[in-house]
């Protein structure tokens, strides 16, 4: 599932190959990943324009046109942003595939950008849970989990009942964090997913802190969270990489959540 750091990688992608490019045509027929526009509308909005900057903040992509329109690109679960050069080489970032994928194999294509020359950036989905908007909303965004200061994070975990995980997962308390680094920010800093935010001490706040830079930093230096050590161990039966402990998973804030029972108080 793309969070940060996938995201981050789309990112990057972009920037580095569909900037200034002018834009020819557009494939929007995708009626449910281009919801609520009609087909054609994004295309007329976007051709004859150029991507001039791209944006994120949490797990939360959009690129800046030339002519005005903000194209925003959400990745859903699977999504991957792939830039075809004419000569067919591409670049890609997005979700981790463990399966892989062949060089022009596009047959989870939903969108696509074609431009001057010949090149094309496409949003790959499997499971179709992407989203291309124009002009989405943005103020609802707590501060950029790779970013946030130490004073913004004691605030936003400084009060209320709710489990410090779905706290984590609160995109407008804290941008960027997803089910599986909430869960390694959690295991790593030694807190239990259900405590109530209200009930960390300032030194358990600290710690999660220094957890999050440490996990936000890891996973982006290494591609993504697939190379995070608990993630292999996220199983019915698995075992804690510290401590040998069997994990013990239950839905907390809504999601699946493993934690190990020793070392997370």
């Amino acid at each position: 599932m793309p969070e940060l750091p996938e995201v981050e990688s789309a990112r990057a992608v972009i920037e580095r190959s569909a900037l200034g490019r002018l834009i020819v045509a557009v494939d929007d027929a995708d009626s449910f990943v281009c919801r609520p526009f009609s087909k054609g509308q994004i295309a007329a909005a976007l051709v004859g324009t150029t991507l001039t900057a791209v944006h994120r903040q949490g797990k939360t992509l959009w690129c800046d046109t030339e002519r005005g329109p903000v194209l925003g690109i959400h990745l859903g679960m699977s999504g991957k942003i792939v830039i075809a050069a004419p000569d067919g080489t591409e670049t890609e970032g997005g979700d981790y595939w463990r399966s892989g994928r062949r060089p022009g194999d596009y047959r989870w294509s939903r969108f696509s950008l074609t431009f001057a020359g010949d090149g094309m950036l496409r949003l790959l989905d499997p499971r179709r849970l992407g989203r291309i908007r124009l002009d989405p909303p943005l103020d609802d965004l707590g501060p950029d989990a790779a970013t946030i200061s130490a004073a913004q994070f004691m605030s936003a975990f400084s009060a209320g009942t709710a489990p410090v995980k779905a706290r984590l997962l609160n995109q407008s308390a804290l941008a960027g964090v997803g089910n599986l680094l909430a869960d390694e920010i959690l295991w790593r800093a030694g807190v239990n997913p259900s405590r109530p935010v209200d009930t960390l001490t300032r030194p358990e706040r600290e710690q999660l802190y220094q957890a999050l830079t440490e996990t936000i930093s890891e996973a982006l230096r290494e591609g993504g969270v697939h190379a995070l050590p608990l993630l292999p161990h996220r199983r019915p039966v698995g075992h804690c990489p510290r401590d040998g402990t069997e994990l013990l998973h239950a839905t907390v804030g809504g999601r699946t959540t493993f934690w190990c029972p020793t070392h997370q108080r």
